[in-house]
């Protein structure tokens, strides 16, 4: 083999490993990012008195989009409890210009109490990367505000409620979930809040931001 032959195979071998080399680099992984996230503490109606459940949501973040993301977890280590959303079961939120996801109603079985203490949030996209990020939880275990009540008559809507803030949350024919309403005043005409045609029930949401805890009733229909 001449000397031109040999230049020219160690050219093309050079290139070769330079040419893997740049796939593997386009391939690499990329794990999602939770940049921020809570866990509030819900009380909802049951059959025999209010129930805690949580309300646990993340900033969701993935180069490849939040259509990326795949499932979403919720642990607490010390009591071996773990809660699992998929892309299909989670409620999404955009808020200037960040991706919310999580849920409303995550609860212990048979309604008992959620234990107090430290919880991860693990979050892995379709590739399989995952990452993580770790929540303290530390509510008081009784109610700073008695439950409050929601009801819908003849077109009005009304609130009684000591909860600082409230909103109204609108659910389709099928119970899903479609919208979040503020309200300011405790009582109206439900035709006033400009809800789309797909809205059929209503729920109050009540809000203690100070101590991060909320109610939500049972939903009330409204066509």
């Amino acid at each position: 083999m001449g000397k031109k032959e040999k230049k020219l195979e160690s050219f093309l071998g050079k290139r070769k490993i330079f040419l893997i080399l740049a796939v593997l680099c386009s391939c690499s992984k990329t794990e999602p990012r939770i940049p921020y996230g809570f866990i509030q503490l819900v009380y909802s109606q049951g059959q025999t008195g209010p129930e805690e459940r949580f309300s646990f949501f993340v900033i969701a973040e993935d180069d490849d989009g939040i259509e990326n993301l795949n499932e979403l977890y919720l642990y607490h280590d010390w009591e071996g409890l773990r809660w699992k959303l998929s892309a299909e079961d989670w409620v999404t939120v955009p808020e200037e210009g960040k991706t919310w996801i999580g849920s409303r109603s995550i609860a212990m079985p048979g309604g008992a109490p959620l234990p107090r203490g430290q919880y991860r949030a693990v979050l892995v996209n379709k590739g399989g990367d995952q990452t993580e990020r770790t929540f303290s939880f530390d509510i008081p275990e009784e109610p700073r505000y008695p439950f409050p009540v929601f009801s819908v008559r003849e077109g009005r809507y009304t609130i009684e409620s000591q909860y600082p803030k409230h909103s109204l949350l609108g659910y389709d024919e099928s119970g899903n979930y479609l919208q979040t309403i503020p309200v300011e005043v405790p009582q109206g005409e439900v035709a006033g809040l400009g809800l789309p045609a797909q809205v059929r029930s209503l729920a109050l949401w009540a809000e203690d931001p100070e101590y991060q805890t909320s109610a939500l009733t049972t939903i009330s229909p409204i066509r």
